[in-house]
């Protein structure tokens, strides 16, 4: 079999092993169901059952992953739905975010100094917190590796799926926007995905908050390299 038609039946693979996993999810809303931890899951197992290169697998499904950018970009369709809320509450939701990338980079330099998380690993986990499209930009500038931030970013929003709800229980949070906001500020798509199922508001807000932490992220990710040089 061809290296191009092994490609391709791996990209259809995966396209019916995320759907029927996310129709199984929709009546057994498991965490360990999640499509994104179930579906990776099964191909992993079956990548290295058949001895596939990666190369060989990413050839086709690569379009994937570039997916993710207009994706990011059909966020402001729920964004413009909420303006007259975002508008009232711009200033809370941008300090919102911002505190919420400096909570990240801060508990990155504690990992720096007290655990020894030096080099591409530390500079690759900065960029952690937002999307994927944000993130391998940011990594790039801060002189991370894309692959080890990819990885952070996916680990970053799986946490924030399993302790979102729970930690937001736990904090005397009433507004919907202040339920939304942490969301999308700290795990990016995966809970974003969470707040839309939360209520309109809450994914609205998560659409800003994770779009704007991306952007905010991005434009210092020079100065946040020499933070870790």
């Amino acid at each position: 079999m061809s290296t191009v038609l092994l490609s391709l039946l791996f990209l259809l693979l995966t396209l019916v092993l995320f759907y029927a996993n996310q129709a199984v999810h929709r009546r057994h809303p498991h965490f360990l169901l999640t499509p994104a931890i179930c579906t990776s899951a099964i191909l992993i197992v079956i990548v290295q059952a058949t001895s596939t290169p990666f190369a060989t697998y990413f050839g086709e499904t690569r379009w994937l992953p570039w997916l993710l950018g207009p994706a990011t970009v059909a966020f402001a369709l729920p964004i413009f739905q909420e303006r007259k809320l975002i508008r009232k509450h711009w200033l809370a939701l941008s300090l919102g975010s911002c505190a919420g990338i400096v909570a990240s980079i801060a508990a990155t330099l504690l990992l720096d100094r007290v655990l020894g998380v030096h080099g591409d690993m530390a500079r690759s986990l900065l960029a952690r917190s937002v999307s994927t499209p944000f993130a391998l930009e940011a990594s790039r500038h801060m002189g991370g590796s894309a692959q080890l931030t990819g990885i952070f970013v996916v680990m970053t929003g799986l946490f924030g799926l399993m302790l979102g709800k729970p930690l937001l229980k736990l904090l005397p949070l009433r507004m919907r926007i202040a339920r939304g906001a942490p969301y999308g500020a700290a795990a990016h798509g995966f809970g974003l995905s969470v707040a839309r199922r939360v209520g309109t508001e809450e994914g609205a807000v998560a659409s800003l908050t994770m779009i704007f932490s991306g952007v905010v992220t991005v434009l210092l990710a020079p100065l946040l390299g020499r933070l870790l040089a």
